[in-house]
């Protein structure tokens, strides 16, 4: 069988080309240059072969997935530009002109805060998609795997605000549901900044209407339905806020009553010791603790989220790649917070 081509329709060609010029204007007001970014595009499945030696297991760097798994390749192109290469079973998308529009739809949005989306394939049974390479590894490893000194809580503060950045603009561009939202889907570029990974942009359902997740703690409303809407996952960014406070894996009820019964102590992370002040922790808490409300429509919005993380980042420039290294340019506070602020945060 040949190459599967699916071009986008004229309105959907137009959509891509706005979305990419050399500049974009981005949610904070400053422009980026995305000149880097290659021009979104369908590969043939001999080039993606040879970029992975053959899909090499050598060069699988994740691997997700239990019933139908999908794995990750680190691939190289001959001007020695670096990819990823997202390899899914054809059960997990039967309808090949379905995943070609759906990558389209998600290869036309660019931003400084993604893992953007370059390309894909869908040639005989393979079904692949081509991103962005970022090579200083995720999230989880620098969190929960850390080797030598944990994560800084001003780092852990820059991937909460780049996180919810990349879901707003996506959600800007008609990109309202990400799946799978968790530790492994942030990842660090080049320069050491966290950017969200395009590949939970794509719907993963066989039919487009039930949903599968690998989430540890899936929101309330999932269980019940089985769908993903656009509170879930602000549910799912939640759980994340209560990984960068914590620095481990937290149920989010275990961690809620924890909030309510103000015991702080037990739910901070201890390797933050005076990395921040006891006004900037409730505030985490509380956004955290707002994310992960049972009733979906008492969650907060993107938006908000971006405006309340903002005034957190007080240190606007983060060494690259210094996850762990020690600064004093924080005030050192007790970590432990007053009475009168566990009041404001548990009662909202």
């Amino acid at each position: 069988m040949g190459c599967f081509s699916s071009k986008p329709k004229d309105s959907q060609r137009a959509s891509l080309e706005d979305s990419h010029p050399e500049k974009i204007d981005l949610e904070n007001g400053r422009l980026a240059e995305l000149e880097a970014v290659p021009d979104f595009k369908e590969y043939s499945l001999e080039t993606l072969k040879a970029a992975t030696r053959g899909f090499s297991a050598e060069l699988i760097v994740s691997e997700s997935g239990e019933k139908a798994p999908n794995f990750v390749y680190k691939g190289k192109f001959d001007e020695n530009r670096f990819i990823a290469i997202k390899r899914f079973p054809k059960s997990a998308w039967p309808d090949a002109k379905g995943f070609a529009d759906e990558a389209w739809n998600v290869g036309r949005v660019r931003h400084e805060r993604l893992v953007n989306l370059i390309g894909y394939c869908v040639e005989d049974d393979e079904r692949l998609l081509v991103a962005e390479f970022m090579p200083h590894d995720t999230l989880a490893k620098h969190l929960f795997h850390w080797e030598k000194q944990p994560m800084l809580w001003g780092m852990r503060v820059r991937v909460a605000l780049h996180v919810v950045q990349a879901l707003d603009h996506c959600s800007n561009n008609n990109l309202r549901l990400y799946h799978d939202l968790n530790a492994y889907r942030v990842m660090f570029d080049q320069d050491g900044d966290p950017r969200l990974s395009c590949f939970g942009l794509m719907k993963n359902s066989r039919d487009g209407k039930s949903y599968s997740t690998n989430l540890a703690y899936t929101p309330p409303e999932y269980l019940r339905t089985g769908r993903v809407t656009p509170e879930s996952v602000i549910y799912s960014f939640g759980t994340m806020l209560l990984d960068l406070l914590s620095g481990k894996h937290i149920p989010p009820s275990h961690a809620l009553d924890l909030i309510h019964g103000k015991n702080l102590l037990t739910l901070m992370d201890s390797h933050l010791e005076g990395q921040f002040s006891n006004d900037d922790g409730a505030e985490f808490i509380r956004l955290a603790s707002r994310c992960l409300q049972f009733e979906p429509r008492e969650r907060p919005h993107l938006k908000m989220l971006v405006t309340a993380l903002l005034p957190l980042q007080r240190i606007t420039e983060v060494a690259g790649r210094h996850y762990h290294k020690k600064c004093h340019c924080w005030r050192k506070p007790a970590l432990a917070m007053t009475l009168q602020q566990c009041t404001r945060f548990s009662s909202k």
